[in-house]
């Protein structure tokens, strides 16, 4: 699941509406559209701030995001799936 289709999800099950969580993302609600379609990346603090509006995990949220933002930097690479498998290595080495 991609990370504007998590948020719609989530919003929708709460019953809330775009133009609520754009207000208290101080954005358009035009702009909340695109980010529920994929079509304009969130920052990084808007994730922060809709994991606390939609109550849900922060991690998992940015995790998702970034894991969104990886795919739309890499999905049109020959070697995009040799390149993550040698950046998960480098992390796990980094993280010990």
């Amino acid at each position: 699941m991609h990370f504007g289709e998590r948020i719609r999800e989530l919003r929708e099950s709460q019953g809330l509406l775009q133009r609520q969580l754009a207000a208290d993302l101080e954005i358009d609600t035009p702009m909340f559209s695109k980010i529920e379609r994929g079509e304009r990346k969130a920052k990084r603090e808007q994730v922060e701030q809709l994991a606390e509006l939609l109550h849900t995990d922060k991690t998992q949220l940015l995790s998702l995001w970034l894991a969104n933002q990886i795919f739309d930097f890499v999905k049109d690479e020959a070697f995009a799936s040799d390149s993550l498998r040698l950046v998960i290595d480098w992390i796990k080495n980094t993280e010990k």
